[in-house]
Formats: structure tokens, C-alpha cells, sequence
């Protein structure tokens, strides 16, 4: 009998099951591939409806996400002088330091040289967690200090406060605290202006220009390093609109790298008694008050004026021990001759005149100024030493602005740091008449031309100006061995423009300036300025103009030159 067998039923059923697996495996990876394409999808769609209900950027947007965190300040033609930039912070945690320390304390020391190696090591010996190491540091060291390669080293970015002009007119513009807030100057006067999101985009416009600004503190600061003096002060002032050109303060500061409380502004903050420069106020009063009708009247000059215990007399060696007439009284700056026009003139005459220009208030300006030292009793004898600038106390400011009013036809203005709209200028306020205003011309230009002014002359721009010296105010009277040296200037006298007061205190003398007189210390810093900036000022130089003194010069000229030595 023959036995067929069948073949094993597993054979048949293991094939099946890897069947059966294929199948499970491509039926999870088309859901998988579908569940993917549709996350796909979602996302594009998405995308797609974003890109369709958005709107585009404006340009406000896109300026916005652009503009520094503070509003940068200009000169009058552009130039900045303040402004927000980007910058790098460097900053270790020594508790995170892997490397050697006492090896990355020299790196540190050999980079960034204000510490020494041993205060480094022992800053990174301390495992504080936190130090700074340097604000406001150059992409160069932080490329340095990177390659380094220690982790603990952390770098932030932020923004800083730049002043590309390093201590340019640091008085005006001031600084910032650790919280970016102005402290002083305009910084402070315009914080919510360059503070607001809505104006940083704009730069703010001083009057300041920075030509001028340079050149006056390179001719004073080197006047006040030659003759060794202890402070110095100047501004120059549009003589129509009350705008201040350039004004600067000695000793300065650097905004950039502030130690310590700044100096205060001379030309705002300080009062002074400015001596001579005073007398052509008084003799415009007597003029426009009517008190002075005649060039040619003469005032006894010939001896010491004694009022009371007091005794007026003129500097030692410049007295002319005769009767003077205005123009004389001027040239020769004399004390008596105009002690004795002041005399005349009267308490309330001067107080009126001296009121009219600003003397009794704070200095018409934005940033901070302080009060004149008004005097509290008007006898006679300080109506008398008034007139020669002794007895009252101001600012070079206030002196700028009342001789820019004595030349400009007699309109008063208040002194701005901001540009003015030409189209829209600032109303000033009449304090003299017109014609006293051309006659102080003429008598201002004298003196430079014949008088005590000399030295304060440039070739060519015409200038017209007073000399002051009055001895230092110190605690309980004067210091007879220091002198506050003034001199206020106005150019071109035939149509002026502009005004320049510059002061040195406490000048010392040496070979090539024999006295500490304003006619030797400071009339040459004004005449060098003058000869460096007229030009850029839009003022050709031309020997051929002048104002005409043809009704006064017979009055001067058969007297004899006055001395070299003059105040």
C-alpha cells in the first residue's frame, strides 16, 4: 500500500505572515506619509494667509526698527555733536572661569590696560559672578578678547551715547547719567524732544557751529595755557537774532569719559565784574537819555575824585590829567571822566538802563544760568563805580547780549542755543534808539582804531570793541595781584553781525605779554578769531569799507596817541 503525505501546513503559513507584515508596514507608512503632508500642508496654508491679511511695512515701521534709542544733536550745518550708536560691553562671570586664571589676569591686563594683572587675579580669585570689564569697548578688542576663547568672557551689545567731537562745547551739550537721562546742558533741556519715539528719527539743530566752535577754544585755551590762568570764558553771539555761534568754558570736560562733577560754564554760571567794558554802556545811557547831547563836552579828568571816604582815581601810569571829551573818555578809558558822566546821569537813569539790558535777571538762555549780583543800595558812589563795572556782577553772557543790542540799532535780543527759522525769527525788544546805537558804533570802533582796542583789530573785518580789567573779588574785597581780563567786540562795525566776549581770570604775565590788562591778554585771542572764522562766517575781509567817524575824529586827533599799555 502506498502512503501519500501532504506537505507541512506551517511552510505555507509563514509565508503568509511576512505578507501580512508588508502589509501592516505600507499601511503605516502611507498614514505616516499622510499625517506629514498634511502638517505640510497646514503650515503653508498658514503661511499663505499670513502673507494675504498682512498689510505692507510702512516706512515709519522699518525707520523705527532703525533709529537709536536718543535723538542725535547737530550744528547749524549738520555736524553731529551728540548721538546713540551701538556699542560693545565686556563683561566675565569669574565664578564660571574654566581656565587658568592667573594666565587670563595678564591677557586681561595686556588688553584692556585700566586695571593691573594683580587686580584682575584678584577679581577672578573672588568668584563674584558678575564684573564688567569694559563699556563702550571697540570691535578690534572685542575680536582680542573672543579669541581668547574662555566661555566665562560675555559680550553686550547696547547702546551708547557718543559725542564724536570729544569735549566740543561739552558746557552746551552736558551728559548723560547711567540711566541715559540728560544731567545737564541740552542733553537736559531737550530730553523729552530726543527722548520721544516719535522724534528720534529727527536730529535736533543747535545754532552752534562747529567751525567756530573749534577755533574759539584752540585761541583760548591757548591764551589761557600761556598766560597760566585759571579760568576763561567766551561766546559768540549773533548780533540779530540772539543766536550763540559758539561758546566755550575752561576748564573743560570730556563727555565721553566724564570723572567726577564737570567744571561749571563761565559764560552762564559764573558772574563777574567786568570792569571797563561797562563804560560805553553808561555813556549810551547819558546818550539816549539825553543827559549827553555833545561829542565835544568835556569832563575833568585832571585829578583823583574823591565822594565821601571813597577816591576814584585812573590806572597808574595811563592817566591824561586833563578834561576829556566823550570819545577821549572812552579811548582813554578813564574811571574818573566816567564816574562823573555816570554822576550826572543818576540812580535812575543807570538802574533803568542796566534793567532794560537784563542785568538785574538770569541770562536769557536755555541751559542753566545764574542770577547777576544786583547792588542793594544805589548811592552815588555806586552809580558812580557801576559805570566802570565795579559794584555789579554779571555773566560774559549778559555782556554779549547787551553789546549785541548797543550795536545792532538798539533791538535787545535774548541769546538761544537753537537755530533760528529764518523765516520766523525771534522778536526782540527796543532798549535804545537807533541813532545812539550808530553813535556807540562809531565811538566803539575808535577805540580800537586809536584807543585801548588795538590789539583786539583784524585786517580787513572792521572791528569795534571795549577792553575791561577789574581786579579778582575775593572774600572781603579785591585781590590787587589778580585781574579778570575782558574784551566785547563787534564786527564788521559798518553792518554788523556778530558779537565776541571772551574773559581770562587771573592771567599771569610773561616775556612776549608784559601786563595782565585785557588790551595785552585777551584782545589778541579776539582779533585771531576773529581773522579765522570771519571768512567762514560768510564775511569777506575788505580794507576798503568802515563805518565814517569823519564828525568825531577832530576831536581825537590833536591829542597824542595813547600808550601801548593802555587797560
Amino acid at each position: 500500500m502506498i502512503v501519500v503525505v501532504a506537505p507541512p501546513a506551517r511552510s505555507r503559513g509563514s509565508g503568509g505572515g511576512r505578507e501580512a507584515l508588508v502589509a501592516v508596514a505600507q499601511l503605516r507608512l502611507m498614514i505616516l506619509s499622510i499625517l506629514f503632508g498634511a502638517g505640510v500642508l497646514a503650515i503653508l496654508v498658514k503661511l499663505a494667509f499670513l502673507a494675504l491679511s498682512a498689510g505692507p511695512a510702512s516706512p515709519r515701521d522699518l525707520s523705527n526698527a532703525l533709529v537709536p534709542a536718543r535723538g542725535d544733536i547737530v550744528d547749524r550745518n549738520g555736524t553731529p555733536l551728540a548721538r546713540s550708536i551701538d556699542a560693545w560691553t565686556i563683561a566675565i562671570h569669574p565664578n564660571q572661569v574654566i581656565g587658568d586664571k592667573a594666565a587670563l589676569a595678564q591677557k586681561l591686563a595686556e588688553l584692556i590696560p585700566e586695571r593691573s594683572q594683580a587686580q584682575y587675579y584678584a577679581l577672578l580669585k573672588a568668584g563674584g559672578s558678575f564684573a564688567f570689564l569694559k563699556r563702550r569697548a571697540l570691535p578690534e578688542l572685542v575680536n582680542q578678547m573672543n579669541a581668547l576663547g574662555e566661555p566665562a568672557i560675555e559680550f553686550q551689545r547696547e547702546t551708547d551715547r557718543l559725542y564724536p567731537q570729544s569735549d566740543m562745547a561739552a558746557h552746551v551739550l552736558g551728559y548723560l547719567d547711567d540711566k541715559g537721562h540728560g544731567v545737564t546742558g541740552m542733553e537736559k533741556v531737550l530730553e523729552a524732544r530726543l527722548s520721544d519715539p516719535a522724534q528720534r528719527g529727527k536730529p535736533v539743530t543747535l545754532s552752534l557751529d562747529a567751525r567756530v566752535q573749534a577755533a574759539l577754544e584752540s585761541e583760548l585755551g591757548r591764551a589761557m595755557t600761556d598766560l597760566q590762568a585759571r579760568g576763561a570764558a567766551a561766546v559768540v553771539l549773533d548780533v540779530h537774532t540772539g543766536e550763540v555761534v559758539a561758546m566755550t568754558s575752561l576748564p573743560s570736560f570730556n563727555p565721553n569719559q566724564l570723572v567726577g562733577p564737570p567744571p561749571r560754564n563761565n559764560v552762564t554760571q559764573s558772574v563777574y565784574e567786568l570792569g571797563s567794558t561797562f563804560k560805553p554802556i553808561a555813556v549810551a545811557a547819558a546818550i539816549d537819555s539825553g543827559t549827553i547831547t555833545s561829542m565835544s563836552r568835556r569832563f575833568d579828568a585832571t585829578a583823583p575824585m574823591k565822594v565821601g571816604r571813597f577816591t576814584i582815581h585812573d590806572d597808574p601810569g595811563d592817566e591824561q590829567f586833563r578834561w576829556l571829551n566823550i570819545p577821549e573818555t572812552l579811548i582813554y578809558s578813564s574811571n574818573i571822566a566816567t564816574a562823573r558822566i555816570a554822576d550826572e546821569l543818576g540812580a535812575e537813569k543807570m538802574q533803568d538802563m542796566f534793567r532794560r539790558l537784563g542785568f538785574d535777571q538770569r541770562p536769557s538762555i536755555e541751559i542753566g544760568a545764574v542770577r547777576p549780583l544786583w547792588p542793594a543800595n544805589w548811592g552815588r558812589i555806586t552809580v558812580m563805580t557801576t559805570a566802570y563795572g565795579h559794584g555789579i556782577a554779571v555773566t560774559p553772557l549778559h555782556l554779549a547780549a547787551a553789546y549785541a543790542a548797543m550795536v545792532n540799532g538798539g533791538i535787545w535780543h535774548p541769546a538761544t542755543l537753537m537755530k533760528v527759522d529764518a523765516e520766523h525769527p525771534v522778536q526782540g525788544r527796543r532798549v535804545l534808539q537807533e541813532s545812539t546805537s550808530y553813535r556807540m558804533r562809531q565811538l566803539l570802533r575808535l577805540i580800537v582804531l586809536k584807543g585801548t582796542g588795538r590789539k583786539g583789530e583784524a585786517p580787513g573785518y572792521r572791528v569795534a570793541g571795549k577792553t575791561g580789567t577789574a581786579e579778582a573779588a575775593s572774600e572781603g574785597g579785591y585781590d590787587h595781584h589778580r585781574n579778570v581780563s575782558t574784551f566785547a567786540a563787534a564786527f564788521p562795525v559798518d553792518a554788523p553781525r556778530y558779537v565776541v566776549v571772551a574773559m581770562l581770570d587771573s592771567p599771569k604775565a610773561n616775556a612776549t605779554t608784559p601786563r595782565t590788562t585785557a588790551a595785552w591778554t585777551v584782545a589778541p585771542v579776539v582779533s585771531r578769531l576773529i581773522a579765522r572764522t570771519g571768512a567762514l562766517l560768510g564775511i569777506a575781509p575788505d580794507n576798503a569799507k568802515d563805518i565814517d567817524e569823519s564828525d568825531l575824529l577832530p576831536l581825537v586827533d590833536r591829542s597824542p596817541e595813547p600808550k601801548a599799555t593802555a587797560e
